[in-house]
């Protein structure tokens, strides 16, 4: 594990911690890397779950931009590659995934809890997908089978952030749960995956999801390939501060 990623085991479960509080826990490199190594972590150990939290004020600001001007536009597709695959890498997990979000959670941050199979939040969880507003398609084919394609269209294109009470109505999230309760609501829900081997509980989430691995992966490098990903968001980043 790096240090951007905490990973501590109890029981069959694995918690892994977003620890970049002093970034809002953005997904620089080392954090994307460490979650990668944390879901490989609870393959081999076989865990029956991994449970997703963030440290600090909130989930994540999502994509961490604070070296945009050093980095290339290879290096900006080979991140955003990465990501996309740690997604897959969640979303087709034979165990359990659970997120629990307090606070922001933005860009690849909410993808991640899209790829997860339980997702609730306290009544502070916001949520935003600004990749639209740069041209970047990430994560769309899952966040479709998710909450249906018309909740996702209208999901992507928000200029502001949606609460979690929205969150519920469209889908993208399983509950509101305060943060003391999210013990007792994890307990529950494993309670449920206990009541199956893994090798059935494996079998019957590979049936239940719907795979976009190769449509998705596609089309995020199409999106991010189609002009300089680099002066989009630089240009985006721009707009912002012009408010």
């Amino acid at each position: 594990m790096t240090g951007a990623v905490i990973s501590k085991r109890v029981g069959d479960c694995l918690y892994v911690t977003l620890s970049r509080p002093d970034k809002l826990n953005a997904f620089n490199a080392e954090l994307v890397e460490g979650l990668h190594g944390a879901v490989q972590m609870a393959a081999d150990v076989e865990a029956r779950a991994v449970i997703f939290q963030g440290d600090g004020r909130g989930f994540s600001g999502g994509f961490d931009l604070s070296a945009l001007d050093d980095e290339s536009d290879g290096d900006l597709l080979y991140r955003f590659v990465r990501v996309e695959q740690l997604l897959q890498s969640v979303a087709h997990a034979p165990f359990a995934t659970i997120a629990c979000v307090h606070g922001p959670c933005y860009g690849a941050a909410a993808d991640l809890v899209a790829a997860c199979q339980s997702r609730i939040g306290t009544a502070s969880a916001r949520f935003r997908m600004p990749g639209a507003f740069f041209g970047l398609v990430l994560g769309t084919g899952r966040l479709a089978a998710l909450v249906g394609a018309d909740h996702a269209r209208q999901l992507v294109q928000r200029a502001k952030p949606f609460g979690a009470e929205e969150a519920v109505e469209t889908g993208f999230l399983t509950a509101i749960v305060e943060d003391v309760e999210w013990e007792t609501w994890i307990e529950q829900r494993m309670a449920h995956v206990r009541m199956f081997d893994a090798m059935t509980y494996a079998n019957m989430s590979a049936r239940q999801r719907v795979n976009t691995r190769s449509t998705d992966l596609e089309t995020l490098v199409n999106s991010v390939t189609s002009s300089s990903i680099k002066a989009r968001i630089q240009a985006y980043v721009s707009s912002l501060n012009l408010e």
